[in-house]
């Protein structure tokens, strides 16, 4: 599983201050209508995966893409309106986005007995103490994202501990809801970090990618 964040090596000081001043306008609202559609249909497949789970042992293929290309989707968004990559962030399901990574595999046989558990038991053994985590981190990242703000704005720069560190929130809610939605059955490990690898044409060492 790969997941991650490019980090530039310099941030437009322009585009930080569109995105806080009018971000919710030009970014967040149009994305936001067009996704709302595509999650309804997110939670339908999930219920259609379900069964098809159960009697065949197996995530529908096409699903398992839909799902993780409407979680790039998702991320391209969420990595512009948190100030994590300049550029506006693309429409479609089929884009390719060069500050975003995620990639994981279909599972080649799905377990029906944690596919039970967690509809059943998850919200205790999964959401609960993930969300109790993912609480504190959550305020602990507004406030990283402030300080980075003031940062970016003198410097041009985004401290890479800062922006690993919000990428590792982003990415520790992603296994949770990649564990829930049963695209794998690995239970997902209370831990931010991932290893480290660079994007294409990158030339640091900052990029934050998980690898299991």
């Amino acid at each position: 599983m790969k997941y991650g964040v490019r980090h530039q090596e310099s941030y437009s000081r322009g585009e930080l201050l569109l995105r806080t001043l009018f971000g919710v306008f030009y970014i967040a609202l149009p994305h936001v209508l067009v996704l709302i559609f595509l999650m309804l249909a997110s939670a339908i497949l999930n219920f259609i995966t379900f069964w098809a789970i159960l009697i065949t042992g197996k995530f529908p293929q096409g699903i398992f893409d839909y799902q993780l290309k409407l979680h790039r989707w998702q991320l391209r968004l969420a990595s512009r309106l948190q100030n994590l990559s300049d550029g506006y962030p693309s429409f479609g399901l089929n884009v390719n986005d060069d500050n975003i990574t995620i990639e994981m595999e279909r599972p080649a046989k799905s377990n029906r007995l944690t596919v039970l558990l967690r509809l059943m038991f998850g919200v205790f053994y999964v959401y609960i103490p993930h969300m109790i985590c993912l609480l504190f981190l959550g305020i602990g990242a507004s406030f990283v994202r402030l300080i980075a703000f003031w940062v970016v704005l003198i410097t041009g720069k985004y401290p890479v501990g800062m922006h690993n560190y919000m990428v590792g929130v982003m990415r520790w809610q992603f296994r949770v809801n990649a564990y829930m939605t049963n695209m794998t059955d690995t239970y997902p490990p209370f831990s931010m970090s991932g290893n480290e690898a660079k994007f294409e044409g990158d030339t640091t060492s900052s990029n934050d990618l998980l690898d299991n």
